[in-house]
């Protein structure tokens, strides 16, 4: 990929806002995320701005496109957050709504609560945690949102107890396999969730297809979930 100086970053998150009908002094705010991530001690391996603005503000933004966000207004928790991305990204475009960032490491927790000062993004919070362990969060969230974290079944169940009946759990995937969207189908009937339904964005140009996924909560999460800790992975949902 052409690296590009300052000045064509800000055109590219410029054209970005314009695409997705964001306000123009959020490229301020999406440049100082990636000046964060271009810091050699943040916790991602995409630190070049140039690149990062497809891999981590486009790639944030393409989940816009779905209602279940781009309407959202409540508690949206991103979980295993990470690096913050997307959100922090997310709440910048979404300044009605609040996004926690729940992330098990602190030194994460610790970069996302420094970037999202530094950038001027108010909305956002970080929680040191599971995702299974969030008790203060279960029954609290609009949206959960994920993106490169676990299989579909083990989102689900990470998903559903936090989320209020009609909120949807957003994921981002590269390209599930069918034994993956099987699962996530078994483990929605157990978790009171809808079957995986899937969009297809390419969220930069040059970039390659990847998935949306949105299940919605139904019904109330059975008592027996989520299970302790670890045991979403070691022993996924409907395998």
């Amino acid at each position: 990929m052409k690296r590009g100086g300052p000045k064509a970053v800000d055109r590219r998150l410029a054209d970005l806002c314009a695409e997705f009908g964001l306000e123009p002094d959020l490229v301020e705010q999406f440049g100082a995320v990636l000046e964060s991530l271009a810091d050699q001690r943040s916790p991602t391996a995409v630190r070049d701005p140039w690149e990062g603005v497809d891999v981590h503000i486009a790639d944030s933004l393409s989940a816009l496109k779905l209602s279940e966000l781009a309407e959202a207004n409540g508690v949206i928790a991103d979980i295993g957050s990470g690096c913050g991305v997307p959100g922090l990204i997310l709440a910048a475009a979404l300044p009605a709504a609040r996004v926690v960032a729940v992330e098990a490491i602190g030194k994460k927790c610790d970069f996302i609560a420094a970037t999202a000062a530094t950038a001027g993004i108010s909305n956002i919070g970080a929680v040191k945690s599971r995702a299974e362990e969030w008790h203060e969060g279960f029954g609290t969230c609009d949206v959960v949102t994920a993106r490169a974290l676990a299989p579909l079944s083990v989102l689900a169940e990470y998903a559903a107890p936090m989320l209020k009946i009609g909120g949807a759990l957003i994921a981002w995937k590269g390209t599930p396999n069918a034994s993956e969207y099987q699962a996530a189908t078994i483990a929605a009937r157990l978790l009171g969730m809808s079957e995986p339904a899937v969009t297809q964005v390419r969220p930069w140009k040059q970039g390659g297809l990847r998935d949306l996924v949105v299940m919605t909560k139904l019904a109330e999460t059975p008592e027996n979930f989520p299970r302790r800790a670890g045991i979403a992975v070691k022993r996924p949902l409907g395998t």
